[in-house]
């Protein structure tokens, strides 16, 4: 069943490495906000009729900032024009210093069901390198006082390859995520883009990012780590307890559509995508005064398709299923690349069993070369 995401463009401030749109100007709030609700009307079709949601997410910027009546106005639209399935993933992305006790008690009376917490680090000085609005004890004080109102299905964010003269800041973020005893957590190498206060300064070369040799090492010290504490990497970034994957995300991946609203998302209905501009006054313009979604819509080719599914599915445990890349999609990685397939199970890089290929612990530090290198065209 298909998903709905929904972005939230506000934020306290700007993280260091972040380049996802949002505004730190809470100004438009309320207005955008009832755009929300406006354009789940209009777009109540794009899935198809009748369609029934098995996710939601509030992504963002910080969904957290909302209050319990702009929640409770934003689902009501969505009910009004979806079917909600029994049991849907209803996902809201927060960051640990919104989440106080009475923010807690008015999340756990809406139809929130799992928190994505953005804790990033539990050492101070890498918090204010990230310029995250939280302290370091509130990281681990934040999913306490979620987990005592009774939010089980909690995910936290973790970031590594952070600056530093050894691996022990990083090894004891991990021990401190472990005590927590979430049952899922998603890690990131910290990416450095351009467009960004950390990238700014590398350009002005008062920053620097670590060797890639460094953030390796992080990564190998998370897969161990992971497996250790019984918690298995279903996507590259992406670890769990059994069972406790994020079935929005994990759709994603699957190529399964999913409607975005909001400004800057992305929507795909099975063949084509479609963004919506990320510009906040001219999209709550738009959907409130002429009543049209300021979106572009990316007609999807055989070779997008295929390449598509080649990106995603090789991020994932289960691998990129080689038959119906071929059968369904048109590319036939085992004529278009024998010699390099060769190279990557020789190299102990990845497995192809029963038509399934997969990438191993060795090769998922290579994944986004290995990909461009089976690409449709290359």
């Amino acid at each position: 069943m298909p998903g709905l995401y929904l972005h939230i463009p506000f934020c306290k401030q700007a993280c260091s490495y972040c380049d996802f749109h949002f505004s730190t100007s809470l100004a438009l709030k309320s207005r955008l906000v009832d755009a929300l609700v406006q354009e789940i009307a209009l777009r109540q079709n794009y899935l198809g009729p009748q369609a029934t949601l098995d996710t939601i997410y509030f992504g963002g910027g910080t969904p957290s900032l909302l209050t319990a009546s702009e929640l409770g106005l934003i689902f009501e639209a969505i009910h009004r024009h979806f079917a909600v399935a029994p049991g849907a993933e209803i996902t809201l992305e927060a960051n640990p210093d919104d989440l106080t006790g009475p923010k807690l008690a008015e999340l756990a009376a809406t139809a929130v069901n799992r928190l994505s917490i953005g804790l990033q680090s539990f050492y101070e000085p890498h918090l204010r390198l990230m310029n995250r609005a939280h302290t370091a004890p509130e990281s681990a004080a934040a999913v306490r006082r979620a987990q005592d109102a009774g939010f089980e299905n909690l995910s936290i964010d973790l970031i590594y390859g952070v600056p530093a003269p050894g691996h022990h800041i990083w090894e004891a973020d991990l021990a401190n995520a472990f005590a927590l005893e979430v049952p899922h957590v998603s890690a990131y190498a910290l990416t450095i883009e351009p467009d960004t206060l950390l990238g700014r300064r590398q350009g002005k070369g008062t920053f620097a990012a670590p060797p890639d040799e460094f953030v390796a090492v992080q990564f190998e010290l998370l897969l161990a780590q992971m497996g250790a504490h019984g918690y298995g990497q279903y996507e590259i970034s992406n670890f769990c307890r059994l069972g406790r994957e994020s079935r929005h995300n994990g759709n994603y991946w699957r190529g399964v559509p999913y409607l975005g609203v909001g400004p800057s998302a992305h929507s795909f209905d099975g063949h084509n995508r479609q963004f919506t501009l990320a510009n906040n006054p001219q999209y709550v313009a738009a959907v409130l005064e002429r009543g049209e979604v300021p979106a572009t819509v990316e007609e999807l080719t055989a070779r997008d398709r295929a390449n598509e599914y080649l990106l995603t599915t090789l991020r994932t445990a289960r691998g990129c299923d080689l038959a119906h890349l071929r059968d369904a999609l048109g590319l036939d990685l085992a004529r278009a690349h024998p010699a390099y397939l060769a190279t990557l199970t020789a190299q102990g890089w990845a497995t192809i069993q029963q038509e399934v290929l997969t990438l191993t612990d060795a090769g998922k530090l290579l994944a986004d070369q290995i990909t461009l290198e089976l690409f449709i065209g290359n």
